[in-house]
């Protein structure tokens, strides 16, 4: 890699790092090209990404962002996994290492906030944006449908009322 290259992954690292909301550091320990691929598809589905990254390079992409805290996780083969959603790659990455010893979790870091392995497990089993938006529709939604069932009711059991005075009448 010559210095064009790294120059230019710093400042693709650099970019990643001022756009996301969470940052998890994880240990590769002889992950097989089947479980990274399925590990990466895996993020790419939750709308995070994982990227393996020479240590140094991302040392330095870290300084001035919020995850400065985080060089001291970048020993070893590590990789990051990031997503704008705050609980995306978290949740992926504890999903993950559970079915994988080759794969553990070192910390991480949600804005200026750095997490220990606890931190990112605690993460990961928040619900995340989505299921949080859905929730809130819901609780929206649910006045209005409880109105308009119980508008509906009168009406419905005048036309029961009715419906039984006429099949009386003609019996």
């Amino acid at each position: 890699m010559d210095r064009a290259e790294k120059a230019q992954a710093v400042a693709e690292l650099k970019q990643t790092f001022s756009e996301v909301g969470v940052v998890v550091v994880t240990r590769n320990l002889g992950l097989t090209v089947a479980q990274s691929t399925q590990l990466r598809t895996k993020m790419r589905e939750a709308g995070a990404v994982y990227k393996v990254s020479k240590n140094k390079l991302a040392k330095i992409a870290l300084d001035g962002t919020d995850y400065d805290g985080l060089g001291e996780y970048f020993t070893g083969p590590v990789g990051l996994a990031t997503s704008v959603d705050p609980v995306a790659a978290a949740k992926v990455a504890v999903d993950f290492a559970k079915t994988t010893d080759k794969f553990e979790i070192v910390g991480g870091g949600m804005g200026a906030t750095k997490l220990d392995v606890e931190g990112v497990k605690a993460l990961a089993t928040m619900p995340s944006l989505d299921e949080l938006r859905a929730k809130i529709v819901g609780l929206i939604v649910a006045p209005a449908t409880k109105i308009a069932t119980i508008t509906q009711a009168p009406a419905a059991q005048i036309a029961r009322v009715l419906a039984a005075y006429s099949e009386k009448e003609a019996a």
